[in-house]
């Protein structure tokens, strides 16, 4: 049954609600929206009552609607025709302009383009046993129903590009110009809202939400979560798919971990009727995102909340009516509270699942220990109340492991940022970390950065088969050796960090001496003092332009206070990749002494050790030179080679402070 004056008329919600007067004190019941209101009115003696209100509406169409009620009145007011019949029922008829969108009333539509579907079926028909999905995630996919969205390109490129002529109704007819499927219809409106609503950030944020109607959405292109959810159920009616507004609670804007939820719900989704099934969608979170410092919206599209598996859903929506959930078996609201918070871009990004599985993580001996297992290799990277510290994160093929050390007792916030397949970090956890001891001797290096250990990253990054394959190097006496493969075209940078003296800029890599030998490059690392220390290693690509790039850390560890090394001697450019210094290896020599030298050099025709006088080297049958040189009356020794036996010219490659007298 189709109410409207003319084409161009405004089309009618009514509102029925049946009075019995046996006591002539009637009590008004909302008619369910799921029953057939012929049949229950017939069932209350009350169909007569339906023949006189629709009598009267017609008598008001007779007379001009329009014409005899103010325009304001007319568009805005809804209207009220009430008619009793001889058994004493009731009925009253509620007119609403087209685009009003009653937050309080359920209505029930008889506009023809407002019936559940294309087919006429009237009501939606409830979520039931095979609309249910298992839980927990069964990892096979982060959707509802299989969906290959390669297909869907030519249609988002042409949906997202539509735009507002007139009203609703035209707009949903662009959409459809390509869609011939009901899958396809609800992806171009879906779509569309996501990449031209923006989310109305003050309405949102109003103490009583506001009616956004379709008209105002479309004309001002904004919206709240309920106008949102609104506008996508009008417009999947107008193009003849079943969809449903579904209320409830969400770990959305302003969620804070661990928080519990009381009271009005705060948040609005859509359920549709796809392939005989209902699947979960929200284009409110679809469309972008808030920034939570500033409180400003920016679009930013996600796939993720379009036919998301219900098992993922549940995590950060919670309906008003548990069947919504789409699960079995459902969820309480207290574990909906309880249980942990991914974020869509854990999914987005490759995440499978995340240890501990609660939110709230208490200390053990001032350690708390995070893993995530992944799909595919990515890179992560953490934040301790906002600074990259107080933690070690070590990669692994399919995932990371993550150990925290709290400085200090008490609350502390955690926050997991995932890379994936992208160039930027996103924030995929966040957690809230008990402290209730702080292990004094577990002191990080501010500098110590992530990750920490060889992996598959330093590996794809020219580094292979580490010596040390583990990220933490302990020493007894300050000394280690760390050695790996390089592949061809890779050059290596090595810089050694701790937060207390004697380290400075210029002395980060004096205290590592790097060794070149056949594609394998061996670091011998003196520490100045006892504790620990970041051993940081950079690579770049021979042939290209820029700065050496970070790749990894070792954490170097010692406790013995004894420890006191000297720097290594001081490295000049023409030190060849393939060279090896034996002795000395104390870049500071003893005052009136005879020191040895053994050097391994490549490509040269003389060397010398240049002092107060100069000291000449010879070549033994192993292929080494050596020689020694006296220290006595000088403050500075060199090495120095000359590389063509027709040139009179020699290079300084190596250089020695000598100790006050």
């Amino acid at each position: 049954m189709e109410l409207k004056k003319d084409s161009n008329a405004v089309a009618i919600d009514m509102l029925l609600i049946v009075h019995s007067e046996k006591r002539r004190a009637a009590q008004a019941t909302h008619l369910d929206p799921q029953a057939d209101p012929g049949a229950l009115l017939q069932n209350r003696g009350g169909f007569q009552g339906v023949k006189n209100g629709i009598r009267k509406w017609q008598e008001l169409e007779e007379n001009g609607f329009q014409g005899n009620l103010p325009e304001k009145q007319c568009l805005q007011q809804p209207q009220v025709i009430t008619s009793y019949d001889n058994q004493g029922t009731q009925l009253t008829v509620e007119i609403h302009p087209q685009d009003a969108m009653p937050q309080l009333l359920k209505k029930f539509s008889l506009a023809k383009r407002l019936q559940g579907d294309k087919n006429g079926n009237m009501r939606p028909r409830q979520p039931g046993g095979k609309d249910a999905h298992a839980y927990p995630w069964d990892r096979s996919s982060l959707k509802s129903m299989p969906l290959d969205l390669r297909h869907f390109e030519k249609l988002d490129a042409s949906a997202s590009q539509v735009t507002v002529k007139s009203g609703l109704n035209e707009l949903v007819s662009d959409l459809l110009q390509d869609a011939h499927s009901d899958l396809e219809r609800v992806r171009a409106i879906w779509i569309w809202i996501c990449h031209h609503i923006e989310y109305d950030v003050e309405a949102a944020q109003e103490k009583d939400r506001q009616a956004f109607k379709p008209t105002d959405i479309l004309r001002t292109q904004k919206t709240n979560c309920d106008g949102y959810a609104g506008l996508f159920e009008r417009m999947c009616r107008v193009a003849g798919v079943q969809c449903v507004t579904v209320a409830g609670y969400s770990k959305g804007f302003g969620y804070q971990t661990g928080q519990s939820f009381s009271g009005e719900f705060d948040h609005a989704w859509n359920a549709v009727y796809l392939e005989g099934r209902w699947h979960l969608v929200d284009s409110t979170w679809g469309s972008g995102l808030v920034d939570t410092t500033t409180s400003k919206f920016t679009f930013l599209y996600n796939e993720f909340y379009f036919l998301t598996h219900p098992a993922l859903f549940i995590e950060d929506h919670f309906p008003d009516n548990k069947n919504w959930q789409l699960l079995k078996p459902p969820q309480s609201l207290r574990q909906f509270e309880n249980s942990m918070y991914h974020k869509s871009e854990f999914y987005n990004k490759g995440m499978l699942s995340a240890h501990p599985e609660t939110s709230m993580i208490r200390t053990v001996n001032g350690k708390a220990t995070v893993t995530i297992e992944s799909r595919a290799p990515t890179l992560f990277m953490f934040m301790l109340n906002g600074k990259q510290e107080h933690g070690l994160l070590s990669l692994r093929k399919n995932g990371m492991k993550l150990e925290v050390y709290p400085p200090t007792m008490g609350t502390h916030k955690l926050q997991i940022f995932a890379k994936g397949n992208s160039e930027i970090y996103s924030s995929v956890l966040e957690y809230t970390l008990k402290c209730n001891y702080v292990d004094f001797s577990v002191r990080l290096p501010a500098e110590l950065h992530q990750p920490v250990g060889p992996s598959w990253f330093s590996e794809q990054m020219g580094i292979t088969k580490p010596s040390h394959p583990d990220p933490i190097i302990h020493t007894s006496d300050g000394r280690c050796s760390v050695s790996f493969g390089v592949e061809e075209g890779i050059s290596v940078l090595a810089s050694l960090h701790g937060d207390d003296g004697p380290i400075t800029e210029e002395t980060q890599r004096r205290y590592i001496f790097q060794l070149n030998r056949e594609k394998r490059t061996e670091l011998k690392v003196q520490l100045p003092h006892s504790g620990k220390f970041a051993l940081k290693i950079f690579v770049k690509k021979r042939q290209e332009q820029g700065n050496f790039v970070f790749v990894f850390n070792y954490l170097l560890c010692c406790a013995n206070t004894k420890v006191n090394w000297p720097v290594f001697p001081e490295s000049f450019g023409n030190w060849g990749q393939d060279n090896e210094l034996l002795e000395p290896l104390s870049g500071v020599l003893p005052a009136n002494r005879s020191i040895p030298f053994k050097l391994k050099l490549h490509g040269i025709a003389k060397a010398l050790v240049k002092g107060q006088d100069t000291w000449p080297l010879t070549l033994n049958p192993e292929g080494y030179w050596e020689g020694s040189c006296n220290t006595a009356g000088c403050q500075d020794v060199y090495v120095m080679v000359l590389e063509n036996a027709n040139h009179n010219f020699y290079s300084y490659i190596l250089k020695y402070k000598v100790n006050d007298q």
